[in-house]
């Protein structure tokens, strides 16, 4: 790795993750966008919450988008219900495999015992849990083998299902994350990308970096030094593309899935992230002409936007669009948008 570090501006940071985040022009259908959408996964944590970051990304989402065939759902990095592309499973699954110890002897015993429990067949989380003896919950541990899916809808305990074992290297896997990490989040560090993925010590978070070698660069940012993909450099550099007049990206999406500093470089006004960044479970942010300027809830076909600044008459009018575009399940009306503030 060399020393000399480019120096990039906020700007330049927030252009390239929302062009490989492709926020700034909607890809277009097909299992191609869906992957390319689901680079670094999406949280579906909050139920459909993947719908919804998908819509931001590629054109023609529907409510059932997220159960296309060329998707899966797992418990991905930090055991949260993520949905990621089917090709993808061992990059989100063996790369926070533990390397040994009891947490790896727990993972694989419980994957082992589920395997032969199920037999082939599928069964509620809590069933399955139930029949071992053990918590349900404790069931995620066992998705690390890549060998554990589920088919959670938002409401019960998800289906949940065995696979065969990936053919891929842990290590190999846990690189390939990281170099996803660094091309979504990027600039990243280690610890970063640790926290994200849950991997813990967070040491393998520094091996991971050092495995990719010569493919990462040092570079400067207004937070502080960090690393990024070599190959990124042209993009961080680049013009960039206009931003586009609105999104509003769900509880948990990947743009603004950020923790310590890189909240402040997001949302540089303390009082924004407090009202993005909750205690509590999070809104979904309204992002406007590439920034970040407000929050929005939903309550059925209810969206609530609350502005941090006085918007446009334009720009409301492309917030309001958005929101009525949405993919709603079950929402047999139109969207009914206000504005709280």
């Amino acid at each position: 790795m060399t020393t000399a570090r480019l120096e990039l501006t906020r700007d330049q940071i927030l252009a390239h993750r929302r062009s490989v985040g492709a926020l700034e022009e909607r890809l277009p259908p097909g299992p191609e966008s869906l992957r390319c959408a689901t680079w670094a996964g999406l949280q579906d944590s909050a139920p459909r919450a993947a719908v919804l970051s998908i819509h931001a990304r590629v054109n023609g989402t529907g409510p059932d988008t997220w159960a296309d065939q060329s998707l899966v759902q797992l418990w991905g990095p930090r055991f949260a219900v993520y949905v990621i592309a089917a090709p993808d499973l061992a990059v989100f699954s063996l790369s926070r495999l533990p390397e040994g110890g009891e947490a790896r002897h727990r993972a694989d015993d419980l994957a082992r015992r589920l395997n032969a429990f199920l037999d082939g067949r599928r069964m509620s989380c809590s069933d399955a849990g139930h029949a071992l003896g053990v918590h349900p919950n404790s069931l995620r541990y066992a998705a690390a083998t890549g060998t554990v899916l589920i088919r959670w809808d938002g409401a019960r305990q998800p289906p949940v299902w065995t696979v065969p074992p990936p053919d891929d290297d842990p290590r190999d896997a846990r690189m390939e994350l990281a170099r996803r990490y660094l091309h979504v989040f990027g600039p990243a560090t280690p610890e970063s990308f640790a926290h994200w993925a849950g991997i813990r010590p967070r040491a393998a978070g520094r091996v991971a970096f050092d495995a990719l070698g010569d493919s990462l660069a040092p570079v400067r940012t207004p937070i502080g030094d960090a690393w990024i993909l070599a190959c990124d450099e042209p993009t961080f550099r680049g013009p960039g593309r206009p931003a586009a007049p609105a999104r509003l990206l769900p509880s948990g999406d990947a743009y603004w899935l950020q923790d310590g500093a890189d909240r402040e470089l997001l949302v540089p006004d303390p009082d924004g992230r407090r009202r993005l960044w909750t205690p509590r479970v999070w809104p979904g942010a309204v992002l406007v002409a590439g920034e970040i300027v407000g929050t929005w809830r939903r309550a059925q076909s209810d969206v609530t936007i609350e502005s941090w600044r006085r918007l446009s008459p334009a720009e409301r009018e492309a917030v309001e669009a958005e929101a009525s575009s949405m993919p709603l399940p079950g929402i047999r009306q139109g969207i009914r948008v206000s504005w709280g503030d």
